[in-house]
């Protein structure tokens, strides 16, 4: 416990005296380094937890969040009718895809094409999206292609393209790869280039029959009304298609976000080193004060101030530059972090430079959220570190000698 006596002189040697300058400088340092790591851990964490979102938000516009396939036999659509099922999902898809390869003109590309019917193909998020251009109904020898596509190929609704299918046809000179025209019925936007240059969209039928694939081969796609906690709703569905492979959203783009965690991983690391550095400051500054203050501490204890109560004091001096500090950087990371976009705007303006190019990272602005998980671990993590380095200066302050301190004074 504390006393108010303990916390008066903790106060008084943190706003030392003019003579005491230099401690003052190393105070000053400590508190405004801590400040801004806190700061900029904190800015930098949400601005990779809002790009995660983000990009989790685009991909599952686009993709499904479960994918359902056969095996041995076609996927039973009479299971969906399960309670646990309606109550989390949205809606269900049948689909099936292949690889193709498309030639325009001189140009050549692989693509893959998915294939879904009328009906399901007006219902996916991509297609609802404000920039969708065209018939949102996939109809017979059409096709479907992205914005990013559609400008490499030069083409716009209404011209034909031609497609190759692996699958192959008996000519008289021999098998030859299948080929058909398509013409664009619509042009798709994403906003993720790596979807909108290499996926595009057919009739489920036209797909089948291009690609010669049974209609047993189909798989179903899944979209829940809540994509979050995607393993626990995962394990609803193979309870029940527990004869069926199963793939979530997660799984599909592991590999990505297994990347992203790493490097967000490696960013809290780097950046606690700002606040590694300037918490060993502070025992610079706690040793230099108590060299300062030797007077000060055997008078302390000529008057009966016990060795705990001189360690708690110079502890306490430590833990309220920590802890103020710590504060004074998560008020300002937070309110950096809500206000980035501004700020990235602001800057680009003044200095004519791009900070987000969005053909790099497929958004428009700097996105940003704040984890309450984060603020706790980077809050606690900064008032830890300054606490421990505390702890050697309090001890050594309170072993001083007494009578050679008054001594030499």
């Amino acid at each position: 416990m504390i006393t108010l006596l303990e916390r008066k002189i903790a106060l008084r040697y943190i706003f030392t005296n003019k003579k005491d300058g230099f401690i003052n400088l190393l105070t000053t340092f400590s508190f405004i380094g801590i400040a801004l790591g806190v700061a900029v851990l904190i800015v930098v964490m949400s601005v990779m937890n809002g790009f995660r979102t983000e990009l989790i938000n685009k991909i599952n516009g686009f993709n499904p969040h479960l994918k359902i396939f056969p095996y041995e036999k076609p996927i039973d659509l009479s299971k969906l009718k399960n309670d646990k099922v309606k109550e989390i999902s949205k809606n269900f898809f049948l689909s099936n895809s292949g690889e193709s390869v498309i030639i325009h003109n001189s140009y050549t590309k692989g693509l893959i094409l998915r294939g879904y019917l009328r009906d399901d193909f007006k219902k996916l998020q991509v297609i609802k999206n404000e920039n969708f251009y065209g018939n949102n109904s996939i109809t017979y020898n059409h096709i479907s292609i992205g914005r990013e596509l559609s400008y490499i190929l030069d083409v716009d609704i209404g011209d034909k393209i031609n497609v190759i299918s692996p699958s192959s046809i008996m000519s008289i000179v021999g098998s030859l790869p299948k080929q058909k025209s398509f013409i664009v019925e619509s042009i798709f936007e994403s906003e993720i280039n790596e979807f909108d240059q290499n996926i595009a969209f057919l009739n489920l039928y036209d797909l089948e029959e291009f690609f010669n694939l049974d209609k047993g081969n189909r798989y179903l796609e899944v979209f829940l009304k809540d994509p979050k906690e995607i393993e626990i709703k995962k394990k609803v569905f193979q309870n029940i298609y527990n004869e069926q492979l199963i793939n979530s959203w997660a799984d599909l783009n592991q590999s990505l976000f297994s990347a992203l965690k790493v490097e967000r991983n490696v960013m809290f690391i780097i950046l606690s080193l700002i606040i590694l550095i300037a918490a060993f400051n502070i025992i610079s500054g706690l040793t230099i004060l108590v060299k300062n203050k030797t007077r000060d501490i055997a008078i302390l204890k000529s008057i009966g101030v016990q060795n705990s109560s001189i360690t708690k004091i110079f502890f306490l001096v430590g833990f309220l530059i920590g802890t103020l500090s710590t504060i004074i950087g998560i008020i300002i990371g937070i309110i950096f972090s809500l206000n980035i976009e501004t700020i990235r705007s602001s800057i680009s303006d003044i200095f004519n430079i791009t900070l987000f190019p969005e053909e790099i990272y497929f958004l428009n602005k700097m996105p940003s959220e704040i984890d309450l998980n984060s603020l706790f671990i980077i809050g606690l993590f900064s008032i830890s570190v300054t606490c421990l380095v505390s702890i050697y200066p309090a001890i050594k302050a309170s072993k001083s000698d007494t009578i050679k301190s008054l001594k030499y004074e």
